[in-house]
């Protein structure tokens, strides 16, 4: 009598495909903002009032000096992102925009409301000399969380050069850096967790070699800022960004 064992057959080994990519860019970046009220609560003054319609600007600082100053000092961009599928066409993402906002000196501001537990309604100069400034100088800083999507315009047939669109939309916290003075009374700056944004944003990226990419990217944001820190008192306000960036 004759015996034999046959051994189960072996699966065939596969070589591991790549499901995912990491990213990581810096860039810097110049906004736009709607005007907006801020509206501004000290109860143990007597005041709650609004300032109506505040004109505003940002601060580059990367138009003079760019290379004499420290990375961190001009309005910045950031961006750490994983595309988690096999296609690698979406991707979630971290979304850092430092970005200044200053209330534009020199302007005249209506002012309505109640100060020292009367009403008023009138008109101020905003500027440093009269007692008025109103800085997110180190930053009225976009946090968002994103969901990313890709869509392929152009690549090589090697695929060294290829041409990307990206769409992004997300919401996150606002950590603003809180720095004024109203009506010479100055507050105590500083950062602090101060509401809510959300953002979308669309992007053309060059990628050269899958190692590395130049992007262009245009923004649009909503933040809610409450709570902000002020004499005596807090301050809320609300407003619009319109956003370029460059970034790689």
């Amino acid at each position: 009598t004759t015996s034999f064992s046959q051994e189960e057959p072996r699966p065939k080994k596969h070589k591991h495909e790549r499901t995912g990519s990491l990213y990581f860019s810096w860039g810097y970046n110049t906004e736009w903002y709607t005007r907006s009220d801020v509206h501004v609560k000290q109860s143990s003054l007597g005041n709650d009032y609004t300032m109506v319609q505040v004109k505003a600007e940002d601060h580059r600082g990367w138009d003079k000096q760019l290379l004499r100053q420290q990375l961190t000092i001009p309005q910045y961009n950031y961006r750490i992102g994983y595309y988690f599928n096999k296609k690698q066409d979406l991707a979630l993402e971290i979304n850092f925009d430092h970005t200044k906002y200053i209330i534009s000196d020199g302007q005249s501001i209506r002012v309505k409301g109640k100060m020292n537990n009367a009403n008023i309604d009138t008109s101020i100069v905003f500027s440093e000399p009269n007692g008025f400034f109103y800085y997110l100088n180190n930053g009225a800083n976009f946090f968002l969380l994103n969901l990313v999507k890709r869509v392929g315009i152009y690549h090589t047939k090697d695929r060294s050069v290829a041409v990307d669109f990206t769409g992004k939309a997300g919401v996150g916290p606002v950590v603003p850096h809180v720095q004024n003075s109203l009506f010479g009374k100055p507050n105590n700056p500083g950062f602090q967790i101060g509401g809510w944004n959300t953002g979308l944003e669309t992007a053309l990226r060059v990628t050269v070699m899958r190692y590395g990419f130049l992007e262009f990217s245009q923004k649009v944001d909503y933040a809610r800022y409450s709570n902000l820190k002020v004499y005596n008192g807090r301050a809320n306000q609300n407003f619009g960004t319109y956003e370029l960036i460059l970034s790689a």
